[in-house]
């Protein structure tokens, strides 16, 4: 019997692809995200601009202050993509294979989405939690806490608990949940008027 030969589409391809993606993309937004965290966590109150601080940031830590928890941001990308598109592509077929009804495969497309995007929240968002306390406020200034993102996961699970790791859950879901099913099924229809279109 000869041995089994996996195709291009399988699992671990979509997810594989998902994480690179997510990868790529946690290099290119991490210096957005040490600015959104900061302004986030300034108490004055007179909020200062994007600018300001992204030159308070490079003046005080140098160009190496916008890459601050990077690696969090990384593992936080790849987890959540490599699950989000591992889980929908791998699974899509047998949705949209199971009925010949158009508005039941948009609501399993859309049922598939959320699921993916929940998945994902629940395996990344200790990397996140991570990555917040790596680019926020440390608790005493001038000393850092949070170092780097296995360092601080640790501490905080010695320190808080491992409840603390999922912190925010339940706001990140029903944001990636609803935002995971809608992105992909509107990328699909889109794509598919765009391309019966043009073709």
């Amino acid at each position: 019997m000869p041995p089994y030969k996996w195709g291009p589409e399988v699992p671990p391809t979509f997810s594989l692809a998902g994480a690179f993606a997510g990868l790529n993309e946690a290099c290119f937004v991490n210096p957005f995200e040490v600015v959104k965290v900061s302004l986030q966590s300034d108490k004055n109150k007179e909020i200062p601009g994007t600018w300001r601080i992204t030159r308070r940031i490079i003046l005080t830590e140098g160009i190496v202050g916008l890459y601050k928890g990077v690696s969090a941001t990384i593992y936080r990308n790849i987890v959540f993509n490599g699950i989000y598109f591992g889980v929908y592509h791998s699974l899509k077929h047998k949705v949209t294979s199971s009925t010949k009804d158009k508005r039941l495969e948009l609501l399993g497309k859309l049922g598939l989405g959320f699921t993916s995007g929940v998945l994902g929240s629940c395996a990344n968002i200790p990397f996140d939690v991570a990555k917040s306390r790596i680019q926020g406020p440390q608790p005493v200034k001038d000393v850092i806490k949070y170092k780097s993102t296995g360092q601080t996961m640790i501490l905080i699970f010695r320190e808080e608990g491992w409840k603390a790791l999922y912190k925010g859950l339940l706001p990140k879901v029903m944001r990636l949940g609803p935002g995971g099913a809608i992105m992909l099924v509107v990328y699909e229809h889109v794509h598919a008027y765009l391309t019966s279109t043009f073709n």
